[in-house]
């Protein structure tokens, strides 16, 4: 039998769940420096340009200033991480053709082609 006058029981006060916290919130709360990559923008017409954006804490801007990446005083945030990405593609493109430059044959015969320019001028490229 059911009792239709009973008293239904109040369900019991949940807290909210609390909202979970990024890596950077995170890492910044254990005061570590961090750094990601938020976004890539390619140049439809030219997809050899593009940009790169960046996010970072300000442990990761004291890590980059202790390495010797600022410059000046006046130097923002932004102009530190900013010298900090160029050195990496720097040090990217500098590997990458050190690596194409040891697979080359060795002693191999580089082609050099000569132009007569007339009057006992030559044109070697």
């Amino acid at each position: 039998m059911f009792d239709l006058f009973k008293k239904k029981k109040k369900p019991e006060k949940t807290e909210a769940p609390k909202a979970k916290k990024s890596d950077k919130e995170l890492a910044t709360e254990n005061k570590e420096p961090w750094v990601n990559v938020v976004g890539v923008e390619i140049d439809q017409d030219d997809p050899g340009n593009g940009a790169f954006e960046l996010d970072w804490n300000e442990y990761f801007v004291a890590k980059l200033v202790r390495a010797g990446y600022q410059k000046k005083k006046e130097d923002t945030d932004a102009e530190i991480v900013d010298r900090w990405f160029q050195a990496v593609c720097r040090n990217v493109l500098q590997e990458n053709y050190e690596q194409w430059e040891a697979n080359q044959p060795q002693g191999a015969p580089r082609q050099v082609n000569q132009n007569d320019l007339g009057n006992g001028r030559t044109e070697v490229s």
